[in-house]
């Protein structure tokens, strides 16, 4: 039956895994909601009406606060990750340490983001609730930092690696395309962290980027996520 064609269809299973991960629903929400902001600056600046515009301006909120509610406790994670990556003496130094200042950047981060989810949704509001969020853009632009930091040396180790190789050996065709692989993925997660980081520093008015930017950024980092948790769970 057609029915059964769709429902046993490995499409559908690899989609129940994808949603059935934290991860792959908070990156489809992500997407939504940064296309939302994207798409909302669009309609504002091409005169479109005010009811056009509101739905739009609905998924951006109402997105956001959800998956800042999904994001609470998340931060443990992170001051965890810091304690083991203190813990790798073997790890290369300069990853190590970026991982460190990551972690812990990121757990603080999500921290402040507890108290800002709090403020929103009227659980417990706060007088200090914009200097909460502002800290909170900070210690994940830090984060982002520290992030792109690690994927630079990463590249430049890579290719270090790859000057080393004979490829005209059969070890070193095989050396190299695994080379080739972790390329990519550092690549495409470096796009991602300088994505993100126009977010926080336009948030910090360092750079006054408008809307647009900002959402466009937010949708090619979100998207990039989403691939590559969809990857993860073929």
């Amino acid at each position: 039956m057609v029915a059964d064609a769709v429902v046993y269809h490995p499409t559908v299973a690899h989609y129940l895994r994808f949603v059935a991960t934290s991860v792959g629903r908070d990156k489809v929400l992500r997407t939504l909601q940064y296309f939302a902001r994207f798409y909302s600056w669009y309609l504002f600046r091409t005169n479109a009406l005010t009811k056009n515009i509101a739905p739009w301006e609905a998924v951006k909120k109402s997105f956001s606060l959800i998956r800042r509610g999904m994001r609470v406790g998340k931060n443990v994670e992170h001051f965890k990750a810091a304690a083991v990556a203190a813990d790798a003496k073997g790890m290369d130094p300069v990853l190590r340490y970026c991982a460190i200042a990551r972690q812990l950047s990121y757990g603080i981060y999500l921290t402040l983001d507890i108290g800002v989810f709090l403020n929103q949704t009227g659980i417990r509001p706060s007088a200090n609730a914009q200097r909460l969020q502002k800290e909170a853009y900070r210690a994940w632009m830090i984060g982002l930092i520290f992030n792109a930091i690690a994927g630079f040396y990463s590249l430049w180790q890579l290719k270090q690696r790859e000057e080393k190789i004979n490829k005209k050996e059969g070890e070193g065709v095989v050396e190299g395309k695994k080379l080739e692989r972790e390329r990519t993925t550092a690549q495409v997660q470096l796009t991602s962290d300088l994505c993100d980081l126009v977010i926080p520093v336009a948030a910090l008015n360092f750079i006054n980027f408008d809307e647009g930017i900002v959402g466009l950024a937010g949708t090619t980092s979100s998207f990039l996520g989403l691939l590559a948790q969809w990857r993860k769970t073929a």
